[in-house]
């Protein structure tokens, strides 16, 4: 049995989501804030205004479940998270938890009920931007966050993990403990819609893709080259320490060094992606000092992360005169999607017809946690315009309704099918 998605809710939602979170141009869903908080609050009340189950564990993760004929079995779940980067768009992460509530309650209003529970999950603090940790709210699902991650202080407050958490209603404690909300044995499958980041679909002028993997990540958040302030004028280039040149020479090196490795076989991304000098000592008449940066390095390769991270240590090792300290690494794993469920998704675009070609994600997502958890993962991409992470995402609801169809027809066939 096929049953439409609710393509007049998704679009009643993704508006509220917008006017409530209004920030600039874009929209801001601050993690475990009132953005976050709201977006939070606005989904679990259409759900109980649909009939749903609605429940949150310590990490105030969202659980939505339509109710199956046989409750043991193990859940079908679907979602993503609700949090944005500062001036976001509104549609990165939102989509995902947006089309699983579509589907829902598309089957509700056909009177029609799953075979298994099936779940669609909001999911906490999926944007490290906030706090610097990975995936805070998905490995905290699964007794994975781990209690040093309690301390971690939001970027803008200064307020830790713990602290904005207790004042939600959250448990720090049971999270510090490793208590788990989910098991890979009591989960049948966990795939995500998300808009795509990037421009490939668009590119290609397809609508939908399905992931093949999920990169990890290799991060330095707090990087800083040293050398010696001077005089610009009295100071000649051989006596000089001048940071800037010598960050400088480490981007063209590692640059450098990305398109070697890439021309080897490797697949990966290399971002210098903030970068500032001491506004308190830097001047025109100033020789810098020093320069603070961050690095994020991206593969779906153990072995390609640790290469590129041992060539920008090496080009360091090789700046005169300045020193290169790259503070704390964080990261997260890679991850790889279930064949089956790429199989059932690509099958089920093609119902639509629409070709669903394979590719991978170099963004992170929830998705990863579950599949290195052990549960069978997937993730379907909706083609959006002028990339993520900022005002101008732009997804059609056309594309959304498509995508919406076939997450639907897989959780249905997951579940066993309706009835």
């Amino acid at each position: 049995m096929t049953v439409a998605p609710d393509m007049a809710l998704a679009a009643r939602l993704f508006e509220r989501l917008r006017q409530d979170n209004a920030d600039q141009d874009g929209v801001t869903r601050d993690t475990y804030g009132a953005g976050e908080q709201r977006a939070h609050d606005l989904l679990a009340a259409e759900a109980r205004r649909l009939g749903l189950e609605v429940r949150t564990d310590a990490a105030l993760n969202l659980y939505l479940t339509l109710p199956g004929r046989e409750r043991g079995l193990p859940v079908v779940m679907t979602g993503s998270h609700l949090d944005s980067v500062p001036v976001g768009g509104n549609y990165d992460g939102a989509a995902g938890v947006v089309a699983g509530l579509s589907v829902l309650a598309g089957w509700v209003a056909a009177g029609v009920q799953p075979g298994r529970d099936v779940t669609v999950m909001a999911v906490r603090a999926e944007e490290s931007a906030w706090f610097p940790v990975s995936y805070i709210g998905s490995k905290a699902a699964f007794g994975k966050l781990g209690p040093e991650a309690l301390e971690a202080r939001r970027f803008d407050t200064g307020r830790t993990l713990g602290e904005h958490l207790t004042e939600l209603g959250g448990q720090p404690q049971a999270l510090a403990r490793g208590e788990a909300q989910l098991t890979a044995d009591t989960i049948d499958c966990f795939i995500e819609l998300h808009i795509e980041q990037g421009p490939v679909l668009l590119g290609q002028g397809d609508v939908l893709g399905i992931v093949t993997g999920i990169c990890g990540s290799l991060r330095y958040r707090a990087a800083r080259a040293v050398g010696r302030y001077g005089h610009s004028g009295a100071t000649p280039r051989l006596y000089r320490q001048d940071a800037v040149v010598a960050f400088a020479a480490l981007v063209q090196r590692s640059q450098q060094d990305w398109a070697e490795m890439e021309a080897q076989g490797h697949e990966l991304t290399l971002t210098f992606g903030r970068v500032e000098t001491d506004p308190h000592q830097s001047d025109l008449s100033k020789v810098a000092g020093q320069v603070d940066f961050c690095i994020d390095i991206r593969s779906r390769s153990h072995a390609t992360l640790a290469e590129m991270d041992r060539r920008l240590k090496r080009a360091a090792r090789n700046a005169s005169g300045v020193v290169f300290d790259f503070g704390p690494v964080s990261g997260s794993e890679p991850a790889v999607m279930d064949d089956a469920l790429r199989q059932a998704l690509t099958e089920a675009a093609a119902l639509q017809g629409l070709a669903a070609p394979a590719l991978p994600s170099g963004a992170g997502h929830d998705t990863a946690t579950f599949a290195n958890a052990g549960v069978a993962s997937a993730m379907l991409f909706v083609r959006n315009a002028n990339g993520s992470h900022n005002p101008e995402e732009t997804m059609t609801m056309n594309d959304f309704a498509a995508g919406c169809a076939v997450l639907g027809a897989v959780l249905a066939r997951r579940a066993g099918g309706l009835a």
